[in-house]
């Protein structure tokens, strides 16, 4: 089946975005991601890989220990019944990745506000950007991840009035082989659950390199595919969505 063009992920130079010349938001539109290769130096993703493995006592672990982070995300404590967890623990949280990853969290942050031309800031009460450790070997690296949209953490009235929403994943390692993301031409319904007629969509797999930064529309349909070798699966993520004051807020 051939794909047609807006089922295709844009490459761009993270020179060329920053520089505030470009619309980003409608290059987004008319692709299914947007991939930004350079965005770290490869010895720098590999120092920041060294400091989360560090950091691994202050690791949270969730689902039985399918998967891990350094900072809590707000799905994986919504699936389990943590959301209380999650907010009572927030400054916490920030102040574990700021203490192993200096400098991180304000760095994605200002990645939205460049590409999107307005302020970017942390949500208020909510975590902000962390790191996800999918384990090499383990359940999620022979399944992959749940195919999903990433609209967990947007508000009532954020998706009454579909506002603007952001994902953000940096590769500081990825795995041997495989780990990609599967991007499907299927954006969000109203509701989660994802019809079957979905999965037959055009799509592609985004393969990452080291120090990549791919941007998706977290309405669109998305999953982690299955990974191979002996090497973790480690990515700094971020959700940013637009509020009404017209700045970004930014959580995990």
């Amino acid at each position: 089946m051939a794909v047609p063009p807006h089922a295709t992920v844009a490459e761009r130079s993270w020179d060329a975005l920053r520089s505030g010349t470009s619309d980003f938001l409608s290059l987004l539109d008319a692709h299914l991601g947007v991939r930004v290769p350079g965005f770290l130096a490869p010895d720098e993703c590999a120092a920041l890989a060294r400091r989360v493995y560090a950091g691994r006592p202050f690791w949270s672990s969730d689902f039985d220990g399918v998967q891990f982070s350094l900072g809590r995300a707000w799905y994986t404590h919504l699936e389990q019944d943590r959301e209380d967890e999650y907010f009572a623990h927030a400054r916490t949280s920030d102040a574990v990745v700021e203490r192993m990853l200096p400098g991180l969290q304000a760095r994605l942050c200002e990645a939205i506000s460049a590409l999107v031309g307005a302020p970017a800031v942390k949500r208020e009460g909510w975590c902000g950007p962390g790191v996800h450790i999918f384990p090499a070997g383990e359940w999620l690296s022979h399944h992959g991840g749940d195919i999903h949209f990433d609209t967990e953490g947007l508000s009532e009235a954020h998706c009454a009035r579909r506002s603007r929403a952001l994902t953000l994943v940096l590769m500081l390692q990825p795995p041997e082989s495989g780990g990609a993301l599967r991007l499907w031409d299927v954006t969000w319904p109203g509701s989660d659950e994802v019809p079957g007629s979905a999965l037959r969509a055009p799509r592609a797999d985004v393969e990452y390199r080291v120090g990549e930064l791919l941007v998706l529309d977290s309405y669109r349909l998305h999953q982690i595919q299955p990974f191979t070798g002996t090497r973790d699966r480690i990515s700094a993520t971020a959700h940013a969505a637009l509020g009404e004051s017209g700045s970004w807020e930014v959580w995990f």
